[in-house]
């Protein structure tokens, strides 16, 4: 038999052993990203000539890390002429050091060009990431954006400073900002994750009322009870809505971007609609048929995300529509009341989300079912002290996310 047969016969009956897999990337942190209103953006000409340092609290770590930039609101292509990424030793009222910062690289360069409407990835940086890290990411801007992409419901100081520092560890005479901007997202590379879970939702899920900087939002007492195992990714938005853009892009056209596009998720938490149901009483009261109209359009894009979750293999879960009785903006009635009921009523039928995630009951008075329980009240009826975003994190039962 000729030798180059014969090695045919062996390698067939021995294969080659496959090179192991590579350790998958995984979503630690993330921010939804839209365009800013008048009162959030940035006047022009700041950012230009500028270096922008932003704060985040990783939830899972890793042995690498990598950053996912957005220009999804941009009218024009977005230059980064150099960034980095570091350990944050201080921050809070002070510009945050940036200690051990390594420089990222775009397709192995210093700079990238970001399309508009484009998202882009950093290359990996090897670097040992611990749970609940605080890292600086620092971009030089060295021209004004035409059209700002950010996060204004960031609960976190930002800083700016003038010149291209993004290597800088200390960016003395910066100046503080209260949005994130252009940072939609941080992956960490993780050999045996769990699979993390997006928070998926309005002002209650964005943590509004927290103060600044202590990382007090449910969704942040919701990692800590997990212990740093499984990612938690918080793509809340204020104000915003399920049916109409508003404040930020509609639920429904946020979710491929927010949710699927996230890597190493195997769970979505739902709590979007308490601002549809407000709206539409807040000018003068509706008719039992255009409530019954917003009550059908809701659960029907319930319906959508459901279906686009499973053809992902993701799981599911609602988070039934909390009280807001109270709540002087809005000012509900009892056909508020009665829509919420609906809906909650849909969300609990078995068969449709894969679980739910029963914050109205956790969260109401018992006395007056229609209204936020007193010592989980900010004040304003409808958004939860930090107090009822802790309540609301011990409401998820930890055993649908292991």
């Amino acid at each position: 038999m000729p030798s180059y047969l014969l090695t045919a016969l062996l390698l067939a009956a021995h294969p080659a052993a496959p090179a192991p897999a590579a350790c998958p990337w995984a979503a630690t942190w993330g921010s939804s990203q839209m365009e800013p209103g008048t009162d959030n953006a940035l006047a022009a000409g700041r950012l230009a000539g500028a270096t922008l340092r932003q704060v985040a609290r990783v939830s899972i770590g890793g042995d690498a890390v990598r950053v996912r930039l957005s220009n999804a609101f941009g009218h024009q292509p977005l230059r980064i002429a150099a960034a980095a990424i570091g350990r944050t030793v201080t921050g809070g009222r002070t510009p945050p050091v940036a200690a051990d910062a390594r420089a990222l690289t775009f397709a192995g360069r210093p700079d990238v060009l970001i399309p508009a409407g484009a998202d882009w990835w950093s290359d990996p940086v090897a670097m040992p990431v611990a749970a609940f890290a605080d890292l600086a990411v620092s971009l030089d801007l060295p021209d004004d954006p035409q059209g700002q992409t950010g996060h204004p419901g960031s609960r976190a100081t930002s800083w700016l400073a003038r010149g291209a520092r993004a290597g800088d560890a200390a960016l003395s005479a910066a100046e503080p900002t209260a949005h994130w901007f252009f940072l939609a997202g941080i992956e960490v590379r993780h050999c045996g994750a769990a699979r993390g879970v997006v928070a998926f939702g309005d002002s209650i899920t964005d943590g509004y009322g927290v103060r600044p900087d202590t990382n007090a939002r449910w969704t942040d007492a919701l990692a800590r009870r997990l212990g740093g195992r499984v990612a938690v990714v918080n793509q809340g938005i204020g104000g915003n809505r399920i049916l109409r853009d508003g404040l930020g892009p509609n639920a429904l056209a946020r979710f491929d971007r927010d949710v699927l596009s996230q890597p190493g998720i195997g769970h979505v938490i739902v709590l979007e609609g308490i601002n549809d149901i407000g709206v539409l009483q807040r000018d003068a009261p509706a008719s039992v048929a255009e409530q019954d109209a917003l009550v059908a359009q809701v659960t029907g894009a319930y319906a959508q995300m459901i279906a686009r979750a499973h053809e992902r293999g993701i799981r599911i879960y609602g988070g039934t529509v909390m009280p807001f009785m109270a709540n002087g903006y809005y000012h509900p009635d009892a056909g508020s009341e009665r829509m919420r009921g609906a809906i909650n009523a849909w969300i609990r039928t078995p068969g449709r989300f894969d679980a739910v995630v029963d914050f109205d009951r956790a969260m109401r008075d018992p006395a007056r079912p229609a209204y936020l329980a007193p010592a989980y009240d900010s004040g304003d009826g409808l958004h939860p002290s930090e107090a009822g975003y802790r309540a609301m994190a011990a409401a998820v039962p930890l055993a649908l996310l292991r």
